[in-house]
């Protein structure tokens, strides 16, 4: 983002507060009889296009007013807005046909429009379609403009992009991304990429693995222990969200209608409570309790700033217990019939085991697994220890270890896992170096990262698997697969632990400035 700071000029004049907005207008009416136009979006990167369209707008009326879309609701994707939003203000500030311009308080313009009542609520001819609108705002707006006194009216004039212009002149994308994304653009449509990301509506998915509470302590180090040779911090806060299984049940159910999750709890500190009231409503959990067993807890320190980690504590009984491997059974034997793809994040915390996956390997309709390594499994999670699979997405590294091979050839690795597990596609992920697509049929596509910046990455494995698995299942091609997962991972990163989840809406977005 560019963030050079306000300068002063002759238009910041123009730049009021929302607050002030309302009253400013007012006046205007009652002493000069003016009708009110009005235009909002992001104006990232103002072109000619914005231009025509604030001029078309005020043909409509006297007074032409622009809210823009703070830097903090901007979802077009990882590192936009490219111009902050004083920048944006004073840019539209500056332009002869404007008359107002204020940042808005919220995500979108409906609020706003209750607020200032325009006569007229101006928007471009790409949006006069309801069915192109991704964000399905404009008929809530039209509503909203209507209640308000005023009506909704279309400019018709040349349409240009913000995103087509950075896209093309001043990428915020590594350059491989631009390349791979060139390439893209030749042989798909953003309907394409957005019909199979709709199609996950439709699909029946169960997602098993192990619950996980994550917490963040953050804290501030203070340097060595005056008496003891360790570090020594001050606590500041501590946040808490879903992890595990909880954390990719959350990320589905925005694409998704019907969710069954199911899980284990511990009978001691279950955090029932919790889990319930953060879960989206539309999963319906299943948990198996576990005796004399707390809910698995990773309690990570972190340093507040810069935000490093620190070290973490794993609190949980990783022994399998017949009785819950029994019960998980008995629940597996209810849900399986009715679903079409079950999604297992496997964690290696004692819940999967081998008897559980015989079962699913045997009646499940589709497979995707997802085996992770970490300290508490110490490396003994390997996916091959499923007969079956019909999608598979793991890291680099876990794929290295499962073949106990470190430096060999990783087309030919992830080939030989393909065919050993008799898996039609497989995704290989590499951090910065985005992620390595297999396909049984089409073979293999480099899908290079759409971003250099990294928050956090805890949780974004689970993002992409989860949203990969569902388009894998709808056989998405190949280098659609790597597209849609390397936009899910940058937007995953963007996230802190599992505090938030990626949102078909905010996906959607992404991918479609990703394509003009």
């Amino acid at each position: 983002m560019i963030t050079e700071p306000l300068t002063k000029s002759k238009s910041t004049g123009k730049i009021v507060g929302l607050i002030e907005l309302p009253g400013i207008l007012a006046e205007k009416r009652l002493y000069h009889d003016i009708k009110v136009c009005h235009c909002h979006g992001v104006f990232d990167l103002v072109h000619v296009g914005h231009l025509r369209h604030f001029q078309k707008a005020k043909e409509n009326g006297d007074v032409l007013v622009i809210t823009l879309t703070p830097d903090r609701y901007v979802n077009k994707g990882p590192g936009r807005p490219a111009f902050n939003e004083e920048l944006r203000l004073e840019f539209i500030a500056a332009l002869e046909c404007v008359d107002y311009v204020a940042l808005n308080n919220w995500p979108t313009a409906i609020e706003t429009l209750g607020l200032i009542k325009p006569d007229f609520y101006i928007k471009g001819s790409e949006y006069s379609d309801s069915k192109n609108d991704i964000t399905g705002m404009i008929e809530a707006e039209k509503h909203a403009v209507e209640s308000a006194g005023g009506k909704l009216v279309f400019t018709d004039d040349v349409i240009f992009s913000s995103s087509n212009l950075i896209n093309n002149y001043m990428s915020l994308l590594p350059e491989p991304a631009v390349r791979f994304i060139s390439q893209l653009k030749e042989k798909y449509t953003f309907n394409d990429i957005r019909k199979y990301i709709e199609g996950c509506r439709q699909l029946n998915v169960l997602v098993l693995g192990e619950t996980i509470i994550d917490e963040y302590h953050y804290c501030e180090t203070m340097g060595k222990s005056g008496k003891e040779p360790i570090l020594a911090a001050r606590y500041q806060k501590k946040e808490v969200s879903l992890g595990g299984v909880l954390a990719a049940a959350n990320h589905i159910s925005s694409f998704c209608e019907n969710i069954n999750l199911l899980s284990e709890l511990g009978e001691i500190d279950s955090h029932f409570d919790y889990i319930k009231s953060n879960l989206k409503a539309n999963v319906k959990p299943h948990f198996i309790h576990l005796a004399n067993s707390p809910t698995i807890i990773k309690r990570r320190f972190v340093e507040t700033y810069p935000f490093q980690k620190l070290f973490e504590i794993y609190i949980m009984n990783d022994h399998p217990q017949n009785g819950a491997i029994i019960r998980l059974k008995d629940k597996l034997e209810e849900l399986l019939p009715n679903i079409d793809m079950v999604v297992i994040t496997d964690y290696g915390h004692g819940m999967i085991e081998k008897d559980i996956i015989a079962m699913v390997c045997e009646k499940a309709p589709y497979i995707a697994v997802n085996t992770q390594k970490n300290a508490g499994n110490h490396g003994f999670n390997a996916v091959s220890k499923y007969p079956r699979a019909d999608f598979i997405c793991i890291s680099e590294n876990e794929l290295r270890l499962d073949a106990r091979n470190k430096s060999g050839n990783l087309q030919e690795l992830t080939r030989n896992l393909a065919n050993q597990l008799s898996c039609e596609n497989i995704v290989v992920t590499r951090g910065l170096q985005g992620c390595l697509c297999y396909n049984r049929d089409n073979g293999f596509i480099t899908a290079p990262a759409l971003t250099n910046n990294f928050k956090d990455r805890v949780g974004a494995g689970d993002a992409v698997f989860s949203i990969a698995s569902m388009c894998a299942k709808q056989k998405v091609p190949i280098d659609l697969l790597g597209l849609i997962s390397n936009a899910v991972g940058a937007q995953a990163v963007e996230i802190i632990s599992n505090q938030g989840t990626v949102e078909k809406q905010q996906l959607l977005k992404h991918l479609s400035h990703l394509l003009k």
